[in-house]
Formats: structure tokens, sequence, C-alpha cells
């Protein structure tokens, strides 16, 4: 029997997606009230639309509402003024099916048996399974005084600190001086931690933490919460807005070790800022727009400082930086957002040298990268929205010029469908289907982690396709 091509099993998912989000849409025709994320709906009685494109996504007011410290800058703000009953916490998770699949995969021939002949072919898993669950602590202690404290869970049960903050607001009376510290999201141009889709392929943003396969920075990537002091402002409407971070070197990971490692971090620190500026555009046919620039730069280790042999604190730290632009316009029921980052790994840091050895072997390189995405949503309605997005990265210098040019280049490709059958003060239920899939050249990205596959080393057009089929009902309470 002839092989299908890549391309045709593409279609042929794309089309099931879309059948199964029409038939979805004719099943669930009853639209009921929607109301916003319980821990504030039931402090401040709004409705989700009021702080939500679809929850957890902000809209400008949402935005405003965040950045005066979950405060509504009234008599209510304080906890004092509640009653005894009211406790501000969230609970999430995502019951699901869910499909994986990638192709070019190195398999045993005789199955178990590590030693027989390798075989090249597609890997497909899928079934029920439960996303991890995040229990969202959040509001005021006293009035200008926030705090938020999100333990979050793998799909195991085993739990981290996501984010854990106090912030205080209005210093000297000014909105333009807030202070935050502890482990807390960066002020990113687009939030990932508000991203709305789920799938394995579809749920973050590849920008904001690839790093080329091979590269040994262990940076793990400006879309991770970080541990740290973040100064921010912003006007009465947030048009404008400003946020500046000074950061421990170690990926938002306590104990002064770098995250997903047992290694010790450095003595130094990490800086990132970001600044926006957002218009009305009544005279050119309506909407609001946004634009923006930012940079994270940062430091790691190349080598340790040791006792006895151990691994004491990082030493040889060589820097490494993320930089771009951002644009963001929201037009009726359109919301389009686009997203450039310049990246740049330190030649050392990238190939794993300690830049005490002398000079870089040959071949040996700086590692820079561009990349970027562009979204689309349209709002059907305030309980339903529906996302296509697409990301692309190009490697504009390998770590090593033995290093094939495009190995590493991928694309990504989202569709998505959500729906909130109800959202009340106490409750919220969305159901989502999302369809995701990524072309990467050479190595296998399947849920944005570089794997080897069976691609030849020497070859400059293996393209290995990566697959997300989901479907899941995301509820809060």
């Amino acid at each position: 029997m002839a092989s299908i091509s890549f391309e045709t099993r593409t279609i042929k998912v794309l089309s099931g997606a879309g059948v199964l989000l029409f038939l979805l849409a004719i099943f669930f025709v009853s639209p009921k009230p929607a109301r916003g994320i319980p821990a504030f709906a039931r402090k401040y009685g709004l409705p989700c639309s009021a702080c939500h494109i679809t929850w957890p996504e902000l809209n400008n007011f949402g935005q405003v509402f965040r950045d005066n410290g979950y405060q509504m800058m009234n008599e209510r703000d304080s906890p004092i003024t509640r009653d005894a009953s009211y406790f501000p916490i969230t609970v999430r998770i995502t019951p699901q099916w869910h499909m994986e699949r990638a192709n070019e995969q190195l398999v045993d021939s005789v199955p178990g048996d590590g030693t027989s002949a390798p075989l090249n072919q597609s890997v497909t898993t899928s079934g029920f399974d439960l996303s991890g669950m995040d229990l969202w602590f959040a509001g005021t202690l006293f009035k200008n005084v926030t705090f938020s404290v999100l333990p979050s869970s793998d799909e195991n049960a085993s739990f981290h600190f996501e984010n854990a903050f106090v912030r205080f607001d209005n210093l000297a009376g000014s909105r333009w001086l807030n202070v935050k510290v502890g482990k807390f999201e960066l002020d990113e141009p687009v939030s990932e931690k508000r991203l709305w889709t789920l799938s394995g392929n579809g749920g973050f943003y590849y920008i904001y933490h690839f790093l080329p396969y091979g590269d040994a920075n262990p940076f793990g990537g400006m879309g991770d919460n970080q541990l740290g002091v973040e100064i921010a402002g912003h006007s009465v409407n947030s048009y404008t807005r400003y946020a500046f971070s000074v950061l421990s070197s170690d990926d938002g990971q306590p104990g002064f070790i770098y995250g997903g490692t047992s290694n010790p971090t450095g003595r130094t620190y990490d800086y990132y800022g970001h600044f926006e500026q957002g218009w009305n555009t009544s005279g050119l046919g309506g909407g609001f727009l946004k634009v923006g620039g930012y940079v994270y730069y940062g430091f790691a280790p190349t080598y340790y400082q040791t006792s006895g042999g151990a691994s004491l604190y990082g030493i040889g730290n060589e820097p490494f930086y993320r930089a771009g632009a951002e644009i963001k316009y929201y037009a009726n029921k359109w919301v389009f957002k686009g997203v450039y980052m310049h990246a740049y790994d330190n030649a050392y840091l990238a190939n794993g040298i300690p830049s005490n050895s002398g000079p870089l072997p040959a071949g040996a390189q700086a590692v820079v990268w561009n990349g970027g995405f562009a979204e689309g949503q349209y709002i059907v309605s305030p309980q339903w929205v529906i996302l296509f997005r697409y990301e692309g990265i190009r490697m504009a210098q390998q770590a090593n010029t033995a290093i094939n040019s495009n190995q590493s280049n991928m694309d990504a490709f989202t569709i998505a469908s959500r729906w909130n059958p109800f959202m009340f003060s106490r409750a919220g239920l969305a159901i989502q289907q999302e369809y995701s899939v990524v072309r990467s050249n050479g190595v296998t990205s399947l849920g944005g982690v570089l794997t080897p596959s069976a691609c030849p080393a020497t070859s400059n057009s293996c393209n290995v396709l990566s697959q997300s089929l989901f479907f899941g009902f995301d509820f809060d309470f």
C-alpha cells in the first residue's frame, strides 16, 4: 500500500478537528450568563466579561484591575470590609482526552530489545487524562497591599509554588510606583500564564522557552515565573505601562538551584524590562492599539567553585539575552497579537565549555536565533472564542559550525475553540477543543522539548511533524 504524505495526514486531522468543533458547537446551544473568575467575582460581583476576553485571558479593564493590585480602588478593597465567610481561593483542573503523534522516531524492531535494529516510524498515543491542578489564593492583605500564592501540581499531585508574592501598590500615592517581591510572572508582552490554549503542543509560546537542540544554557526561558523584585507603574487606564525586574539567576527555582537541574547558581542577577503604550484608534475605523518592547539580560555559570570536588556555586558567568517588540490590536470582535524575539547565548555558555579553559575550540561560536508569533481571536460571544496562531523560529547562527544551519528551525500552528456554558461567582466551566501541529527540522519538538529524531545528522530537509489533538473540560471553583 502506498504511504500517505505528511501533508495529507495533516489535512485529514485538521478536517476531523473541524468536524468535531462544528458538532460540539451545535450540541451546546443554550447560552447562559457568564461570570468572572470566582476568587474576585465573589468579592466584587462583576461579570466575567468585565475583566476577561475569555478566562483566564484579561481585557483592558482586567489589566487595570490587576495593575491596581486586584483592587477596584474603592472602600471594598480592604479584607476587613468583607464578610467573614469570604475566602479568596480558586481550584482549577482539566479532565481531558488527548492524542499525541510524532513521525521520524526511532523504535526497536523487537519491542523490549534495545539491541535490536532500530526502525524509523511514527509514534502515536491517545487516551483520557488529567491536567495538573492549581490552588490559587489571591487578594488584598490591606488596602494597597496585595498577595498571591499559587501551589500548582502536575497530574500526579507533585506540588511546587508557581507563584508566591506580596505587592505594595500606589507607593507615595502614585500609581507609577508599585513594588512586587517574591516569585511571579514577568510582565511579558503577551501573558503565557493567562494563555487558554491547553494542548501538548499548543499550550505555551515557543519563543518564551526555546533553546536550540544542544544549547547548554540552563536558562529555561522568560516564560517561567522568576524570583526577584519588580518595580512597575501605569496610567489610570493602563494604556501606558512599564515594568522593571531584578531577578536571581536561577530560573525561578528556590534554594539557589537552577530549575530542572541540581547545579548551584552563580552570584549574579538577571534583569528584565518591558514598556508598552496604547491608543484608541477611533480615527482609523475604531479599535484599540498597543505597541511595546522588552528585553531580558541574564548570566549563567560555565563552571563551579568546588569544595572536595562538590560544587558550591557557579562562576565563569557568561551573558545571554532575549529582546523584541510587540503589537496588539482590538477591533470589535477581533483580537490580533504579534510578538517578535531576537535571542543570543554566549559561545562558552551555549557549548557548555568553561570560560577559563582558554580559547574556544574550532567551530564553536555564539548561538543566535529569531522568532515570533501572530495570533488572532474571534469573539463569537462573551462565552465563545475561537483562536488561530502561527509561531515560527529560525536559526541565524548555530553553536557550532558543524551543525546544520537550519537544525531546530520550527513552525507551529494552533486552532482552538473555547466555550463557557456557564461562569458564576462560585464556579465555571469551559469546554475546549484544540489541534496543534509543529514542524521542526532535524529534531522532535513534542511538547516543546527538543529531542533527537531519526533524521540523518547531515540532513538539511528532514522535517519532523509533532501533533496534538485535545478535548477537555476546564473548570474552576
